[in-house]
């Protein structure tokens, strides 16, 4: 999860220990388009980075970023605005009139500037206001989908320039970015707010099944008595709040500082239950050797499933290794014991590998004696007993 990616990348603020913007030689005349672009350290624009959606590039206006109080207050003032972010030898071509001002970004310069009918451009960190006032003319015969005359020049210079160009709307108060040929609605947070805390309400629901389904896995397991289909309930349950979650997780990215409630929130709610997705398929996957790659590989099948498939339930077995059949849901399969080793405290992962390697199956370990635990390389005593008590205490949960 990429939760507080806004903390990290706050437009217009410095990471710790980062230098500040480089002094910025006077321009000498529109002839010569060097001096005042950004730079890398050869001199050379500042490079793009390649592929950036306007989804990724509307992480820069979350809420807590200044750009983002700059928009604000230009919703508030009504007056609209046309921001290009970015600024290098392409944006200069397309650029026609306006002012050359390269002074510092704050909210209240931009949202005074956007008063003015032309575009706003700032450096490509968003710490510079490099011109105000600028009529951008991009190439007409690109294709936009849009009708209005601000939208259209955002969305070609966007796609001519490469860098994003943010678009607010005077007359709808619509925000919109364009990045790569991609566009990306900015939503007040109230209304995100209220679509992520219907999807918490979901997760929650999701989360209650998947504890009470797991609960029914463990107890099959150590009766041995365990189907697929009892595995594949639980599989499903994991896909579903691993793809709620991944919503969610969007949600909070472009809420910026209003969503730390809502990460918190979902921290909670998901818990171990990436660690516990992954240990169910090493349990049951059929695959030699079960290592990190074939796992990867079933949780990547799982992934591409489409939300129709995964009602049905034979769906989710080939991705383990199973036919996709309905008459082999009641076949019974054994677990390796990864899961509920992994229950056991101060069990190190390496420990568990080899006892599963020494015996093979969770029946297994269930049948061993705290001195054959101990003839398994980098398990001693008192691990060796630790394990076997653990176990005892598992099974004999399972009759109460």
């Amino acid at each position: 999860m990429n939760r507080g990616r806004w903390v990290t990348n706050l437009l217009g603020r410095s990471a710790p220990g980062a230098a500040g913007p480089d002094p910025v030689a006077s321009r000498p005349g529109r002839g010569t388009v060097t001096a005042g672009l950004d730079t890398g350290p050869t001199g050379a624009p500042e490079p793009v980075a390649a592929g950036e959606s306007a989804r990724t590039s509307a992480a820069r206006l979350v809420p807590g970023t200044q750009l983002r109080d700059g928009i604000d207050r230009i919703l508030l003032a009504r007056t609209g605005a046309l921001i290009v972010i970015g600024y290098d030898e392409s944006v200069e071509r397309i650029c026609d009139g306006g002012f050359d001002l390269d002074t510092e970004f704050s909210p209240t310069r931009l949202r005074e500037l956007s008063k003015m009918d032309g575009a706003v451009v700032l450096s490509a960190d968003g710490t510079r206001i490099r011109r105000a006032n600028v009529h951008l003319v991009p190439d007409p015969a690109l294709p936009t989908a849009e009708s209005g005359t601000r939208h259209k020049a955002a969305e070609r210079t966007a796609v001519q320039v490469g860098h994003p160009v943010v678009s607010v709307s005077r007359s709808t108060g619509i925000v919109t970015v364009y990045a790569n040929g991609d566009r990306h609605l900015i939503q007040p947070s109230e209304v995100i707010l209220s679509r992520a805390n219907q999807a918490m309400a979901t997760l929650d629901r999701y989360r209650t099944r998947l504890d009470e389904m797991t609960r029914q896995l463990s107890l099959v397991e150590l009766e041995d008595y365990a189907t697929l289909r009892d595995v594949l309930t639980v599989v499903h349950c994991l896909e579903l709040i691993r793809r709620v979650g991944r919503e969610i997780e969007s949600d909070v990215d472009e809420l910026g500082i209003d969503g730390r409630q809502l990460a918190l929130q979902l921290a909670e709610v998901l818990g171990d239950t990436e660690s516990v997705r992954r240990l169910v398929v090493r349990d049951y996957l059929r695959a030699e050797p079960v290592d990190d790659a074939a796992v990867d590989g079933a949780l990547g099948q799982l992934a591409e499933l489409l939300e129709v498939e995964l009602l049905e339930p034979a769906n989710l077995a080939p991705p383990l290794g199973f036919p996709a059949a309905l008459d082999t849901l009641d076949v019974g399969v054994g677990p390796r014991g990864y899961r509920l080793l992994a229950e056991i405290p101060r069990v190190a992962p390496r420990s568990v590998e080899s006892l599963v390697a020494a015996f093979d199956s969770l029946s297994g370990l269930l049948a061993a004696t705290a001195a054959e635990f101990e003839t398994v390389g980098g398990i001693d005593v008192a691990v060796a007993r630790q394990i076997r008590e653990g176990l005892s205490r598992l099974a004999e949960s399972a009759h109460v």
